[in-house]
């Protein structure tokens, strides 16, 4: 299947990484679907792209909202009959997170209701459309701070950055990845954890030592991965990550 005519759903793509991932898709000719939650700022987002000859379509998808993600798998099944890459982008942090000393348990769990169990729901919703697929490509947006690896390792940089409900949910995001792998082994469709790095968007303050244009690369090249794919692997920009 050609670039060309790939159809794409990225989630949470109305700003940040996740809208120049729905960018750098389009530039490469896929159709992509703009999804967020907040319907203004997806439509804006969509204006943008589309000025610039891109084809995108927006598409209201919240993680937390079950009926939302229905609709959006019936709205993508009616207008394109499949699915070629779904980009699992969206995610939240909360204020109230921190240590486990510290942590709210209220806000891990709202952490983890969106970042693992909304982003299940949307792929198994997706799934039909992706299986209907020549070769499908699923993307996972993780994080170093998802591996155990990582989180027990001193001289790690991240070894400070103790988070434990969004930590915890991009562990949960990378098993998602490896058992969603084993079960379409025998198939040409491959799913994998992608580390965008330390970017510079509301997510993280504005902190962090990349662009959103930069961030979104690796996630891209995934999607776009050839005949040759390899699934069910977690990696970042330089090279594979520990689990």
């Amino acid at each position: 299947m050609s670039e060309g005519n790939r159809i794409a759903l990225v989630t949470g793509s109305n700003k940040g990484i996740g809208f120049e991932i729905a960018r750098q898709l389009a530039e490469a000719g896929a159709s992509v679907v703009i999804g967020g939650r907040d319907e203004g700022r997806t439509a804006a987002a969509v204006g943008k792209l589309a000025s610039a000859g891109l084809h995108v379509q927006s598409l209201a998808l919240d993680l937390n909202d079950v009926a939302t993600i229905t609709a959006a798998a019936d709205k993508i099944r009616a207008e394109h009959g499949r699915l070629d890459i779904l980009v699992n982008n969206a995610g939240i942090v909360d204020a109230e997170d921190g240590p486990p000393t510290t942590a709210a348990p209220d806000a891990a769990r709202r952490i983890m209701e969106t970042n693992f169990v909304g982003t299940l729901a949307v792929t198994q919703a997706m799934l039909p459309l992706l299986l209907r697929s020549v070769a499908a490509r699923i993307v996972n947006l993780s994080s170093s701070l998802g591996s155990l690896a990582v989180n027990g390792d001193p001289t790690s940089p991240y070894y400070s950055a103790r988070l434990l409900g969004y930590n915890a949910s991009k562990a949960a995001l990378n098993m998602l990845t490896v058992q969603l792998a084993q079960e379409l082994r025998d198939t040409p469709h491959v799913i994998n954890s992608v580390s965008p790095g330390y970017v510079k968007t509301d997510l993280t303050g504005h902190n962090g030592f990349m662009t959103p244009e930069e961030g979104a690369r690796l996630p891209v090249r995934y999607a776009l991965l050839g005949d040759d794919a390899v699934s069910g692997r977690f990696v970042e920009a330089s090279g594979e990550t520990p689990w």
